[in-house]
């Protein structure tokens, strides 16, 4: 694995990488109370008593949220405690109306974990990488505060306000933008097989502070700082990347690297001073007074366990081995969950209309998946989500190709008017006059008429020149207006020409 090195005038400087990522819990209520956490709902509309900090109102942990953090913690190879603790976490926050965030400091609900990494799908055995997960700890998010509303105040929505967070803190083992870019995608990966968190990070459910810090190589960590809430995996590698040559910089002019907060300007491509960074002791931690210790019995733990699905790697492996498919098309096909699920729709689907095994047709939808409709889909600039092509529709289409109903080029003609019209294939098929013929005498027929057309490159062939043949295919395809069965015309043409 080639190392990553910024280049500064006193030589080479590595640069270590640890990520804080914050992802919303995928759950319908927040985690002391039962206001829910639908996004986009009108400002302050999703707020209890609890959320509000009225007196007298305690937090009642939700069992939801608990669950998928322990869930999340399974799927990262984790050690789950099963006695855990909520700390108060003291400091003002204007959008948390309790004056406190209740958080997880001395005993976090999930302890060392890990991640592997691929950094070069081409060569994924040298190129593969463990990232530690440190721990994974539950707590609630605030509220935003939105300075743009009126000229001399600001005002303040609390629909976030106690919504449960998994602060998922990995090991400082990323050494470079492309491993940080790597361990956030696959991070997320996982969140959206699992189904706790949706990943969503243009909307905030998922975001990441950046802790960056170089020092020369071999040499102790340096003094690092912390970028807060950065919302795109492109942003994190921007981040690494700006604030590491800044650092260089600073370094090697004589100043020395504050640890502090920062914040990243994608429009400057620069980092810049928020607030000076916090040790533990300044926000006056101490056990939650209102909450009891969670304790987890072995049940709960196996209820979690069997709720599992099948993981990205578990499944990219099955998919080369079982399904037969190339790697390639093993990658592409796992790497989001609801990708997974329409091509195994679309296998299972397949494989009923053939009456065939599933591994018998697997490599033919997927070929036909990754190319032929996601090219298609990408002309049209949307995805799978959107797309009217069902799995089953999908299934429908492949068996009218392998029952020698269509040819292939017809079936491209088809994918675009299903895809314009919402339309199944056969209906498409019958409608527009698509089948293809495969009557041996018609065929013949016009086979015939080609080579009595075309007598002079009949004797050519004869003579040697055998590239020829396709001309002859293609003369009589275009006879027969597409329609010939590419197969039967090959063989009738292979006849005469002997």
């Amino acid at each position: 694995m080639e190392n990553y090195r910024i280049h500064g005038a006193t030589g080479e400087w590595e640069v270590v990488i640890g990520l804080e990522v914050h992802a919303q819990v995928t759950s319908q209520s927040k985690l002391f109370s039962g206001a829910a956490t639908a996004f986009g709902a009108a400002p302050n509309s999703q707020v209890s008593l609890v959320d509000a900090a009225m007196p007298g109102m305690l937090p009642v942990p939700n069992r939801e949220c608990i669950r998928q953090a322990v869930r999340t913690g399974m799927a990262l190879n984790a050690q789950i405690n099963p006695w855990s603790r909520f700390d108060r976490k003291n400091y003002f926050y204007a959008d948390l109306p309790q004056g406190y965030q209740i958080s997880q400091l001395y005993h976090p609900i999930v302890g060392e974990g890990e991640i592997d990494v691929v950094l070069d799908e081409k060569n994924p055995e040298d190129t593969t990488k463990t990232i530690g997960i440190e721990r994974i700890h539950v707590e609630q998010d605030a509220g935003k505060l939105m300075h743009d509303q009126h000229p001399t105040m600001s005002y303040v929505d609390l629909n976030r306000s106690g919504v449960a967070l998994m602060e998922i803190v990995s090991r400082p083992d990323m050494r470079s933008p492309a491993e940080a870019g790597a361990y956030l995608t696959k991070l997320r990966q996982i969140l959206r097989y699992v189904g706790s968190c949706d990943g969503n990070m243009d909307q905030g459910s998922m975001r990441a502070d950046v802790n960056v810090s170089v020092r020369k190589p071999g040499d102790e960590f340096g003094t690092r700082t912390e970028t807060k809430n950065v919302n795109s995996v492109r942003f994190v590698m921007a981040v690494v990347e700006a604030e590491a040559r800044r650092q260089v910089d600073v370094i090697e002019d004589g100043g020395r690297i504050v640890q502090e907060t920062r914040l990243y300007d994608p429009d400057r491509n620069e980092t810049r001073s928020m607030r000076s960074k916090e040790d533990a002791h300044d926000y006056r931690y101490f056990p939650d007074p209102d909450l009891l210790p969670l304790e987890l019995d072995q049940a709960f733990l196996d209820e979690c366990a069997a709720s599992l699905p099948e993981l990205p790697d578990a499944k990219r492996a099955r998919y080369e081995g079982e399904l037969g498919l190339s790697a390639y098309n093993a990658r592409v096909l796992t790497s989001d969950v609801e990708t997974a699920r329409w091509f195994e729709k679309l296998v299972t689907a397949t494989a009923a209309n053939a009456k065939k095994p599933e591994a018998d047709v697997a490599k033919q939808a997927s070929n036909w998946l990754t190319s032929e409709l996601f090219g298609a889909l990408n002309k049209l600039g949307t995805d799978l989500g959107s797309s009217p092509v069902t799995p089953e529709s999908g299934a429908e289409l492949l068996g009218l190709v392998a029952s020698g109903t269509i040819s292939g080029s017809a079936a491209k003609q088809v994918l675009e008017l299903m895809l314009e019209t919402g339309d199944g294939a056969a209906a498409i098929v019958a409608r527009e006059g698509l089948t293809q013929t495969s009557d041996t005498g018609a065929i013949e027929a016009a086979v015939d008429a080609v080579l009595a057309a075309n007598a002079d490159k009949v004797a050519e062939f004869k003579g040697g020149k055998e590239a020829l043949f396709g001309f002859f295919v293609g003369q009589t395809m275009k006879a027969m207006q597409g329609k010939g069965n590419p197969g039967l015309v090959n063989e009738v043409l292979k006849a005469k020409l002997a």
